[in-house]
């Protein structure tokens, strides 16, 4: 592999790659969603623990460290994922024995993954290079796991590189934030994005990337499978209607989970509150334009702020709420609010 797959990241790789006789001890790399913010590190990751570097210093693919990298047992690397995020199967982090199946995956990196590294940062390097350990997504840091790596961070072994990488930067710990460089990865542009799509042979993909706001490797995964897409237009007609109804817009939509359910309602209010504000067309919804500013001409702004603001406060607990339909019927209620709210 000598080229990172995703061509929109030929600056930001340009740019990384400048940093490598200069690396800080730890970089948080940070940008929009399903970007590829993470392929962008393993990459880099794996580049710095390469043999023979190829031409702008990407990893050469041939020589004994690539192949260890890529069959996922490079003796100097560690990747610290969420259970949730770890192959099927996979050995657990911090106790290499088998996960559960009957336990439902945790979305948070615990304390133990981050104790594991002391047997790893006790160990001589291969060939004298560097350690490097990718931590993905960095916001899974729970309270302990984040205070251990704190720790890590204020005496780093020498020769080691920390790869935080997030899409929040601003639910990582601000002590761990202010310990790594910051390293902003560019938001992919629309053109490029659309022609790779095209390449990879995903239908409409100016459609998909436009309902994916942007981000190509979500619209490759809507592309994939369209489980939901009836829910999900059930939704939409029912924000839209001039006689909004929210319970029964929560039974056509319940058996498309919580999860998706409030990032459908996100998007969709992203919208209205841009046309609502300056009259800027949809970011998500280019083909429902007229029905976008209308709802925005019936809604208040500063109304429309709080509810935007309560639905990126929802995301953080849909995963687990204590009763699923209250849950959205609540947010949907809520909205019904907003639509009949005098201006």
């Amino acid at each position: 592999m000598k080229n990172i797959n995703y061509p929109w990241f030929f600056n930001d790789w340009s740019r990384l790659n400048a940093q490598r006789s200069r690396l800080p001890h730890a970089l948080l790399i940070h940008g929009s969603p399903d970007i590829g913010k993470y392929e962008l590190a393993s990459h880099f990751a794996q580049s710095l623990l390469c043999n023979a570097p190829a031409a702008q210093g990407h990893p050469c693919g041939e020589c004994q460290a690539c192949r260890w990298f890529s069959d996922g047992n490079h003796p100097d690397f560690r990747a610290l994922l969420p259970e949730i995020l770890q192959p099927d199967g996979a050995e657990s982090e911090e106790s290499g024995e088998k996960s559960s199946k009957s336990k439902t995956p945790s979305r948070e990196i615990k304390i133990e993954q981050i104790r594991s590294l002391d047997v790893f940062f006790n160990v001589g390097t291969h060939r004298g290079g560097a350690k490097v350990i990718l931590i993905y997504p960095a916001d899974a840091l729970n309270v302990p796991s984040s205070n251990a790596l704190l720790k890590v961070l204020e005496e780093p072994a020498p020769g080691t590189v920390f790869l935080l990488i997030t899409s929040h930067p601003d639910q990582v710990l601000p002590t761990i934030r202010s310990r790594a460089a910051k390293f902003a990865v560019s938001h992919p542009a629309p053109a490029q994005t659309i022609e790779w799509l095209t390449d990879q042979g995903l239908s409409q993909a100016a459609h998909r990337l436009a309902e994916a706001g942007g981000a190509p490797l979500a619209a490759m995964r809507s592309g994939a499978s369209d489980a939901h897409y009836a829910e999900r237009a059930e939704l939409i007609d029912a924000l839209v209607s001039a006689q909004f109804d929210p319970l029964v817009a929560a039974e056509r939509c319940d058996k498309a989970g919580n999860e998706n359910i409030v990032l459908w309602l996100l998007r969709w209010v992203a919208d209205v509150l841009r046309s609502r504000q300056s009259g800027a067309a949809p970011r998500y919804h280019p083909s429902l334009s007229q029905a976008v500013h209308a709802c925005a001409s019936r809604m208040d702004l500063h109304a429309l702020h709080g509810y935007y603001r309560k639905l990126l406060a929802a995301r953080r607990v849909a995963s687990h709420p204590l009763n699923p339909r209250l849950f959205v019927e609540e947010l949907l209620i809520d909205y019904g609010r907003l639509v009949q709210r005098p201006r």
